[in-house]
């Protein structure tokens, strides 16, 4: 039911990084701030320097005698507040807050690390990288436009550049984008912004054959395994990013993000518990899932427990976890929630095929409900987009989309023919053969159409076929045009008193009547009749009655069954069914019938 757990890792290769370490490498043995940043210990980082300027500070405003200077004998009372930075001392304070703001920035508190920056631009600093750096951290808080104005007062550099290819992406703006591509060098940091672009416009061979490249050149590069290992999950590979993430692995057996992948793998191969087992050293400490630390986690165990606890978890995640917006449409879909699902998907852009189907899905729903072609139009659109496009043409989800752009469009042979093309993918996947059974019939293939329904009938899917009116007024229509219209009569009885009664016995009424089961098609007209005294149904009756009446002269048709004929016009208060009840009674007469 939720088929997207997310593997994602933020790939905005943008700032420099004191190594290209993987997660442990490196323990203090001091306590500076650059030997806690090259341990990761960014936290520890941010309190060392918090405690040092405030020691600093509280020792420079400190009230108190001081000697004079120039040469001159004695001491002056200094007020602590009066008392300026040196020049070294400001250039010491600045490297602290650099520190500091570099820390927060890969915690992940951008507001923090933006304001560290934006109080150094305060206290006159010069430096024209902060403008670059606080760019970072408003890409990092989503704010793009604003990023870009930013960049562009720093300083032009690689990081700058960097920067603003990002933003390009992020923008759209696919000249920009070109421009920026041209300026990367074949620097590592280059290339694995490179290869972050490829990633997220969803050129995941590309993205893996940089940081393959990069790999032979930086062994000791190997969180990088972890990208190649995302990468071949992305492209479904499944068993091959398990295989890559099983030697990092060994070394970090704690890492966060390459537990987490590993659990999407499992959950692609198996199911939602196997995956859920993966993430136990990550969850085990927390009472709940809402006190999970990890985001990305908490939105994968609810994938992995099939929706649970979706309304409380996922909402928060949707501008957070790529996937958390995709996941929430799904569960509002499956549980009837419509409105709520398009309201998700109106103002998505979509560029992935996922983000393809759901806008596709939820058009089609919302047209369905509102009966607007309009909406069922723009569905028609996406899906065809995505089927015909040439990376998914070929692919089992592409397929599917091209057949329910056909279907949409009412051309069912083709439907036919995307959907045979994947059936064997699909052999108890009630949802799908269900599909394809309606398909069928609707392209007249009535035989098979009733195979494929009583199958479903008698399956797993029983009792939830059982209650689905729709399932049974196809079943109905197949039923009646396989001649077998005493057991769609059947169907309808069944259903009597029902609110959806009335639209099964019309068309028992007509498929009857284009069948030629007449008399099943004046029973169902006469019930109409007696609930809706419609003219139409009159005609209809009468047409019914004077065919199988035509029947049973041709002996095509027993002759007790002219009682049943009798019985449907003697209920009728129209003259013209006592007119042909005489004629039908006195052949009746002639020929033996018993009545």
């Amino acid at each position: 039911a939720f088929p997207s757990p997310s593997a994602f890792v933020e790939h905005a290769h943008v700032d420099v990084a004191p190594s290209a370490k993987a997660e442990g490498e490196g323990k203090a043995s001091s306590a500076g701030p650059a030997t806690l940043l090259d341990a990761r210990d960014y936290t520890g980082a941010i309190t060392l320097v918090e405690f040092n300027r405030k020691l600093f500070f509280d020792a420079k405003h400190a009230s108190g005698w001081q000697a004079r200077t120039g040469g001159a004998a004695g001491f002056d009372w200094v007020e602590g507040k009066q008392q300026q930075l040196t020049d070294e001392e400001h250039r010491e304070d600045e490297q602290e807050r650099l520190w500091m703001a570099y820390a927060a920035f890969h915690l992940g508190d951008f507001k923090k690390a933006l304001a560290t920056y934006q109080s150094m631009i305060d206290t006159g600093s010069n430096d024209q990288m902060i403008h670059v750096y606080m760019g970072c951290c408003l890409l990092g808080l989503g704010w793009h436009a604003e990023a870009e104005e930013r960049a562009l007062q720093g300083s032009a550099c690689p990081l700058q550049n960097r920067l603003l290819f990002h933003l390009a992406h992020r923008l759209n703006d696919e000249s920009k984008l070109m421009g920026h591509h041209q300026k990367l060098a074949d620097s590592t940091l280059d290339q694995l912004s490179l290869a972050s672009i490829h990633y997220l416009r969803n050129h995941f061979q590309e993205a893996t054959d940089i940081y393959k490249r990069l790999l032979l050149e930086n062994r000791d590069y190997t969180a990088l395994n972890v990208y190649v290992a995302l990468c071949y999950y992305k492209l479904d590979y499944y068993d091959v990013s398990l295989e890559i993430l099983a030697a990092y692995l060994q070394s970090y057996p704690d890492s966060a993000v390459a537990l987490n992948l590993k659990a999407c793998n499992q959950f692609r191969l198996y199911d939602g518990k196997a995956a859920e087992a993966e993430l136990a050293p990550l969850t085990k400490e927390a009472p709940s899932i809402e006190k999970i630390d990890s985001r990305l986690v908490r939105h994968n165990i609810v994938v992995f427990q099939n929706g649970e606890r979706a309304l409380q978890v996922l909402p928060p995640l949707v501008d957070v976890v790529p996937e958390a917006r995709l996941n929430l449409v799904i569960y509002h879909m499956h549980h009837g929630e419509v409105q709520e699902a398009f309201e998700l998907m109106k103002d998505v852009e979509p560029t992935s095929p996922q983000e393809y189907i759901l806008k596709g899905v939820t058009n089609l729903a919302i047209g369905q409900q509102m009966e607007s072609r309009e909406h069922l139009k723009v569905a028609q659109q996406y899906f065809q987009l995505l089927g015909s496009s040439a990376s998914e043409c070929d692919t089992i989800p592409g397929r599917q989309c091209m057949a329910s752009c056909f279907f949409i469009l009412r051309q069912f042979d083709d439907v036919l023919i995307y959907l045979s093309s994947i059936e064997a993918y699909f052999p108890s996947d009630a949802t799908f053969q269900y599909n394809y059974a309606i398909a069928r019939a609707a392209a007249g293939k009535y035989v098979e159409a009733e195979q494929a329904l009583l199958a479903l009938a008698s399956g797993t899917e029983a009792e939830l076929v059982s209650r689905d009116y729709i399932f049974q007024m196809w079943l109905a229509r197949c039923l009646v045009m396989n001649g077998k219209a005493r057991q769609a009569w059947e169907i309808y009885l069944k259903m009597e008193g029902t609110q959806e009664s009335f639209a099964m016995l019309q068309l028992l009424a007509n498929d009857c009547y284009r069948a030629g089961s007449f008399l099943y098609s004046a029973k169902a007209f006469e019930t109409l009749e007696r609930l809706d005294p419609n003219p139409e149904y009159w005609e209809g009756k009468r047409g019914a009655c004077v065919g199988a009446f035509q029947q049973i002269i041709a002996l095509k048709e027993r002759k007790d069954v002219l009682r049943e004929v009798l019985s449907v016009l003697k209920s009728s208060r129209n003259p013209q069914a006592v007119y042909l009840s005489g004629v039908m009674t006195r052949w009746g007469d002639v020929h033996g019938c018993v009545l």
